[in-house]
């Protein structure tokens, strides 16, 4: 078995809700081998991996996949239980996961994931093992698992972050992480926050850089009489010598920039001690301090937004003898604790032997072979920090209201909204006075002793800093996601623009680019996952409009979260026989996730005249609301008796209608876009965008507004039935590509007066031949001449094959050789239609360039757009 490629998905995607990774893997020549076959194969692989005893695979209890090997399963599915077990092995939360035939020996597999790096070395891990079990080879898996371990250790969240992520879920604020950096952002667009750990975007830079130099902190909390230890930085032994005596031993050195605890030494009682330790200390760090030794507890206090909201006692880690046992076999069992693991991985982190360690047992006269007396302690820190080993006892409501106000004070002498307060006294419950100081004041401290503590209640400290971050503004912005096959476009431009028209700042994802308040920031074909991330992380967009393609969501899935409002258009067949996608129901099944991904308050737009769009129905997560050209629609009368929306056409006027309340919105000939009526797909568009407008909250006279004031012209919908008047005749600009958006366009340019009708068609390589062929003979069929092109971008086809194929189709239909010729150029094909054009005539060019044929067409314009289209007979 071999990965012969792999592909990660961050968010929700077509397999699944949950983050995934798709494993291809080529089985070479054990497709049809059951495990049960293979030698040793079941029974090394449950020894190894013992976890996969508790799977339960269909069964409904647990043992279901051993009773699976034991009646011989297949490799495929063996790798993606493997997958899910290791990640549990390392705490990892993920249980989904499938394996699907491609072809003979190729499979898939779809596996949940939280690390991106450690899911892929598991994955590797898998296959390495399946193949050495498969050839009964020998396979050292404990230390592989280590190396993977490893990797998950430097990947893993840490548990500061990790709290204050969760409680944003929690709340239902969406969670990005910033290119797997260690930075997070919460929520979307304007009203998002970042943060690293504990430090957000709100704590202030330069009184972070403050409360990392000890020294500054000391002054600044003794200018505001907050009691602090007696000492200051010394620069040579002399020096520290001299206020040793002065302020009396024992003393403190410690580094004037350090953190976890590196580089402190504790209690040093007479010269000698002192020398050492500044000789020591001396050898990493150039700026020392010297201070006062106070015998006391070591106490963290919690201090979000000014508030104290946790308090910790803190125990260096420390082991009691027994008097048969070595301290490193004590020491041992200490970390054998299941609440220890390594780093942060778990509540409390092991201990671990280096010079810090042996210096503290040193000093108390022990080494590590030394049998401990039994009932003696131990201590193998001299500092109590969780990083380091060591254990925290909740405080909190033992804390005396004095004491408090203090750590008040001190919070705001340094301007930090978030930070963590080193306090040395006996009892917090004692005011400090003249018996207790603080220590150190930290920015960005860690929030695991708060939220795990060896002892007492857990703190929600995590939920305390996000209350803060979003307390005085919305958590997120609106996010309106539109897919279908055609109207995408034009529906996302309506709802921006209206949105715009509000005054809001719009976030826009297009086929012609990314906008931003009406300004394109990128040009391009802008419907995936980095465009809508782009707009979802711009601080300006205060409402997101992502159009959403059906290639975006196979290649990366959804960037976002949930949305307010989800869209689907239409679904018809187009791009089939791509990635994976061979019939109308693979479609569906894509365009669906964007109306599964809305929020539980959200609104579900299906446009009830489209059959396949109203067989996903069922899979609606928010509330559905059913658009149709008909009022008596079976399937919008039934949404609204169960108490929905339904948005209709009655009267050439739409009217939206719930809970037995009917609001008119507008009439149909107001509506530029839809050529007096004569554009039945703009229609239908704009039912759309009035229908996810309705979604939002949107007033129905602003929704009126937004339909009345977007003009189909180049400039708010570049490239949807573009209307140029030239030398007397009419040339239209459609970006139509399938069949459907053929067969919209012909009925619009009938109900247009015109004499000869003129096309210029072309189609994208990537759409299946028998698609390409029924365009040509629905062009035929329609049009007077036609000028056969193609794109510049071939998808994969020759030059040529394109334009061979349209002419199949031609071929079969009613219009005449004479009247059909091929210019593969597109600007070049339009030029010989515009030549030939008569006063009176259409010229329709179905463009893959819209830049270079406006830019033609510029050159032969006598009088621009007109709104002043004839209106039907």
């Amino acid at each position: 078995m071999k990965i012969t490629s792999y592909k990660i998905f961050d968010g929700r995607n077509i397999y699944s809700h949950k983050k995934c990774i798709r494993l291809e893997l080529d089985l070479q020549g054990y497709c049809d081998t059951p495990s049960k076959d293979i030698p040793n194969f079941n029974k090394r692989l449950l020894e190894s991996i013992p976890e996969l005893y508790t799977h339960r695979c269909g069964i409904y209890e647990e043992g279901g996949f051993v009773k699976r090997l034991e009646e011989g399963t297949y490799l495929a599915h063996i790798c993606e239980h493997m997958i899910i077990a290791l990640q549990n092995r390392l705490g990892i939360d993920a249980a989904y996961g499938k394996a699907r035939e491609i072809r003979g020996d190729m499979y898939y597999d779809i596996i949940q994931y939280e690390y991106k790096k450690t899911v892929v070395e598991i994955a590797k891990l898998a296959v390495n093992f399946i193949n050495a079990l498969c050839s009964d080879r020998e396979f050292n898996f404990d230390e592989k698992f280590n190396d993977v371990r490893t990797i998950y250790n430097e990947e893993v969240m840490g548990p500061s972050t990790m709290a204050i992520v969760n409680a944003a879920k929690s709340k239902e604020i969406p969670v990005m992480s910033m290119w797997d950096s260690g930075f997070y952002m919460l929520g979307y667009g304007k009203y998002s926050k970042i943060i690293e750990a504990t430090v957000v975007e709100e704590t202030s830079c330069p009184y972070v850089d403050l409360a990392c130099d000890k020294v500054m902190t000391k002054k600044i909390l003794q200018n505001q009489c907050i009691p602090v230890a007696a000492g200051g930085i010394v620069n040579t032994l002399l020096e520290a010598l001299i206020q040793a005596e002065s302020i009396t031993y024992p003393v403190v050195l410690k580094p004037r920039y350090g953190n976890h605890g590196n580089g402190v030494k504790v209690n040093i009682k007479n010269q000698k001690e002192l020398t050492e330790a500044f000789s020591e200390i001396r050898k990493n760090y150039n700026e020392i301090i010297i201070e006062k030794y106070y015998t006391g507890k070591d106490f963290r206090i919690c201090m979000i937004d000014g508030k104290m909201v946790a308090a910790s006692l803190r125990l260096p880690p420390s082991v009691v003898g027994d008097g048969r046992k070595t301290l490193k076999e004590l020491i041992g069992e200490l970390n054998s604790d299941p609440k220890r693991g390594e780093e942060h991985e778990k509540p409390l982190t092991k201990v671990k032997i280096n010079d810090n360690m042996l210096n503290a047992i040193s000093r108390q006269g022990f080494k590590l072979h030394s049998i401990i007396p039994k009932g003696e302690k131990v201590y193998l820190r001299e500092n109590a920090n969780l990083s380091t080993g060591g254990t925290a006892i909740d405080y909190t409501d033992k804390v005396c209201r004095e004491n408090i106000e203090i750590f008040e004070r001190a919070a705001a002498s340094l301007n930090l909204n978030i930070c963590g307060i080193d306090v040395c006294h006996e009892d917090l419950a004692i005011p400090l006075k003249d018996k207790g100081i603080i220590m150190e004041v930290n920015a960005g401290p860690g929030i695991r002793m708060h939220h795990y503590p060896y002892e007492g209640s857990s703190r929600p400290v995590g939920e305390a800093i996000v209350n803060m971050m979003f307390k005085n503004s919305p958590k997120s912005i609106p996010i309106v996601a539109v897919t279908g096959t055609n109207g995408k476009t034009t529906t996302t431009r309506i709802i921006g623009h209206t949105l715009s028209c509000m005054g809001y700042s719009v976030g826009m994802t297009t086929t012609s680019g990314i906008y931003v308040n009406d300004k394109c920031i990128h040009k391009g074909d802008d419907t995936g996952y980095e465009s809508a991330k782009t707009v979802l992380m711009n601080k300006d967009v205060e409402v997101a409009v992502l159009e959403t393609a059906r290639g975006g969501i196979i290649r990366n899935g959804l960037c976002y979260d949930l949305a307010d409002v989800g869209i689907v258009t239409n679904i018809s067949e187009d791009h089939l026989g791509l990635d994976g996608i061979n019939t109308i129901e693979d479609l569906a099944n894509v365009k669906s996730l964007v109306l599964e991904a809305v929020k539980k308050d959200g609104y579900s737009v299906i446009n009830g005249d489209d059959p396949v769009s109203l067989d996903i129905l069922n899979r609606v997560k928010g509330n559905p609301i059913i658009f149709s050209k008909d009022k008596d629609n079976p399937y919008l009368r039934e949404n609204i008796k169960k108490g929905g929306y339904g948005v209709y056409i009655n009267d050439q006027s739409i009217y939206v209608e719930k809970d037995k309340k009917i609001f008119y919105v507008t009439d149909i000939k107001d509506i530029p876009i839809t050529l007096n009526g004569a554009l039945d797909y703009n229609v239908e568009n704009a039912l759309g965008a009035c229908s996810a407008l309705v979604g939002l909250g949107v007033d129905y006279c602003t929704i009126a507004k937004g339909l009345r004031s977007f003009k189909g012209d180049e400039e708010n919908n570049p490239g949807r039935f573009n209307v140029f008047e030239v030398n007397g005749g009419k040339v239209v600009l459609d970006y139509g590509h399938n069949i459907e958006g053929y067969k919209a366009v012909i009925r619009g340019l009938k109900r247009l007066p015109h004499n000869r009708l003129i096309g210029v068609i072309g189609v994208p390589g990537d759409r299946m031949d028998s698609n390409v062929v029924e365009v040509g003979r629905i062009s035929g069929n329609f049009f007077d001449y036609i000028v056969v092109k193609e794109d510049k971008e071939k998808r994969g086809r020759m030059t040529g094959e394109i334009a061979e194929i349209l002419k199949k189709g031609i071929d079969e239909s009613s219009i005449s050789n004479e009247n059909v010729t091929t210019i593969l150029d597109e600007v070049s094909a339009l030029k010989a239609a515009l030549d030939m054009m008569n006063p009176g005539d259409i010229v329709v060019v179905f463009f893959e360039d819209f830049d270079g044929v406006r830019a033609l067409i510029k050159n032969y314009i006598k009088t621009e757009y007109r709104d002043d289209i004839p209106k039907l007979g």
